[in-house]
């Protein structure tokens, strides 16, 4: 080999990245963050056998959100609470020292909901409240608490009644669960809240900016996907207003400030009662998630990121998680690149996001049916062509 030649080799060699950190999301209906991550590691060790991959499977405060604080090395704790129909179900918080990742999906999600069935009006976030009880139980005095994927639109009044909130009908007894029975609320007693509640730090961590009523709020934009029917997101509707009325004549004008702020209509308006009740703090809930997963110590280390999640389209580019894992990677100068089931953004859209490429599930098989049954041998293979294109 000539100098020259070996010169043209050592650079070559230098610019290829050779540590690469995974923090792609789930892709819904198939596979989790983790699974994800384990699929494209497999492909990428397939296609450059000397790369050195790093895990770091993310979430956006939404479903998974706990798999992901898991990964990272907190502890899983599970709890029997209330579901969202009333019936017991198990769910899991994540805790490290004083820390806990309570998702609120956990309890109070679509997935404990029966196939086909849906109870918009009468659906709780009672045990959202119980899970958050049993992390403060637990020792945690910082809580992220993830919001999204609900069946709920009760404007959080089960999460309060569960931490000890007194809301009442005109005969002084508690309101029935959902945002239906909102309807007959009479009055509101807070004094009687959880008192750890004062000196804990609430992160409400959510993808949504909406306010808790009107036409961008929780009934009008999210009711139909928990099968409202207009005339139900009407009733949905008033219901979040009156009580947010008869919250204001507990507690002020706050009440009514809080309605509009952004992230109050977040997973049916339980951001209105986390603002209300826990003095949470909203912030996009990938932004917090990578701090609490710790993803700048690994960006340091990295050369190459991917990330991902299910379907990179319009959504992704408002606070999904492939978003914010880019532009905290573009911050320092490091590359990023996509893997997707779907890719519906131009690649105008991909490098304004801070993404140089993608690489969707449906380039090698365009049934999209197929692609969710068979997405992990197929992400391997995604995995496979990145690292030729970008690891060789």
């Amino acid at each position: 080999m000539t100098d020259a030649v070996r010169v043209r080799a050592e650079a070559a060699e230098a610019k290829a990245p050779t540590r690469v950190l995974i923090a792609a999301d789930k892709f819904k209906g198939s596979l989790t963050a983790v699974q994800v991550a384990e699929h494209v590691a497999a492909g990428l060790r397939r296609g450059a056998a000397a790369v050195r991959v790093e895990a770091l499977p993310v979430a956006d405060g939404g479903d998974g959100t706990v798999d992901a604080a898991v990964a990272a090395g907190f502890e899983r704790r599970e709890e029997r609470v209330t579901g969202p129909l009333g019936e017991p179900v198990t769910a899991a918080y994540a805790l490290r020292g004083e820390v806990a990742v309570v998702e609120m999906a956990e309890a109070s999600g679509l997935r404990h909901l029966p196939e086909g069935l849906f109870a918009p009006l009468a659906a709780t976030t009672y045990g959202s409240g119980e899970l958050l009880r049993a992390a403060l139980d637990a020792g945690a005095r910082t809580v992220v608490f993830g919001v999204g994927g609900s069946a709920t639109t009760d404007g959080g009044a089960g999460m309060l009644a569960a931490l000890g909130a007194r809301l009442l009908d005109a005969a002084g007894e508690p309101v029935g669960p959902g945002g239906g029975a909102l309807r007959g609320l009479a009055t509101a007693d807070l004094s009687g809240l959880d008192p750890r509640l004062a000196d804990a730090e609430i992160v409400l961590a959510g993808d949504v900016d909406n306010p808790l009523t009107g036409p961008k709020g929780a009934a009008a934009v999210y009711g139909p996907q928990k099968g409202a029917t207009m005339a139900d997101v009407v009733l949905l509707d008033g219901a979040l207003a009156h009580y947010a009325e008869v919250l204001e004549r507990a507690v002020g004008p706050r009440a009514a400030e809080y309605a509009q702020a952004p992230g109050a209509g977040a997973a049916g308006g339980i951001g209105y009662g986390a603002f209300i009740g826990l003095g949470a703090v909203f912030r996009p809930g990938i932004e917090v998630m990578l701090d609490v997963l710790g993803f700048a110590p690994a960006l340091e280390r990295a050369d190459l990121v991917i990330t991902g999640e299910g379907s990179l389209d319009e959504q992704t580019l408002h606070g999904k998680a492939p978003a914010g894992v880019a532009a905290a990677a573009r911050a320092r100068g490091v590359e990023v690149v996509a893997v997707c089931g779907r890719l519906a953004l131009t690649p105008a859209a991909l490098a304004g996001a801070g993404i140089s490429r993608a690489y969707p599930l449906t380039a090698l098989e365009p049934d999209p049916a197929r692609c969710i049954a068979e997405a992990g041998p197929l992400l391997e293979r995604a995995a496979e062509r990145l690292a030729a294109d970008f690891l060789a």
